[in-house]
């Protein structure tokens, strides 16, 4: 339950995103649920290699590469899907620091409803 209620509210947050900054735009809420599964699937499968792979430059950037690599995940997003079109690399970046941080705010949210002593 717990996964379901975090995939609906990250969808709900990149619609968020799309109403905010006009470089990122979303055709439908289900066109948004296909879009936060996918980018849940990227983020879980192809950043981890991303991030070791330019470990390096992360390093040296001091880890400011990452917010690179979370802008190449969501512009990959868009690339893959119809319904989620972002208006290329700097529109991606905002959005995805947009993203991110409704991420943290509907993570923060979630445990607490399903902590053990909430019910």
């Amino acid at each position: 339950m717990k996964l379901i209620v975090r995939w609906l509210l990250l969808a709900s947050a990149l619609l968020l995103v799309a109403y905010l900054y006009p470089g990122v735009q979303v055709a439908s809420f289900g066109a948004a649920l296909i879009a936060a599964f996918v980018l849940g699937i990227f983020n879980t499968l192809v950043r981890p290699l991303l991030v070791l792979l330019t470990l390096p430059v992360t390093l040296l950037t001091l880890g400011l590469f990452l917010f690179v690599i979370n802008a190449l995940m969501f512009w990959a997003a868009a690339w893959a899907l119809a319904g989620f079109n972002v208006d290329g690399f700097w529109a991606a970046l905002i959005g995805s620091l947009l993203y991110s941080v409704c991420g943290v705010v509907i993570d923060a949210a979630v445990e607490r409803v399903f902590s053990p002593g909430s019910a």
